[in-house]
């Protein structure tokens, strides 16, 4: 807590694991966890000791957008294992309309 101009009180975050990171070319937000500071423009010693500041470039976890490209597009991101078969879903016919309409603007 540190104390600014006019009494009001600013809320430093010391250590963060995660936040809020959109998918920018799908207009999609999901909180997830940050893995490490990959690059910042102002030090190295940053980067180096995985400081966040503003306008840092950070490596996060991609699996919440991962999950949800394949519910909306019903499309695995990734590598897959050779011989391994991705699990088919019921679904119904309004669905795999809705799936195959989003599919053509993909």
């Amino acid at each position: 807590r540190v104390r600014v101009r006019g009494g009001n009180f600013k809320y430093r975050a010391m250590r963060l694991d995660s936040g809020n990171f959109n998918f920018i070319s799908e207009a999609v937000t999901r909180k997830t966890r940050i893995l490490q500071v990959k690059y910042n423009s102002t030090s190295n010693e940053l980067v180096r000791t995985n400081t966040l500041v503003k306008n840092a470039v950070v490596e996060i976890d991609a699996t919440p957008f991962k999950q949800w490209y394949a519910q909306h597009y019903n499309v695995q991101l990734g590598k897959t294992k050779e011989g391994e078969e991705v699990a088919q879903v019921k679904q119904s016919a309004s669905v795999k309309a809705k799936i195959t309409k989003r599919n053509k603007n993909r």
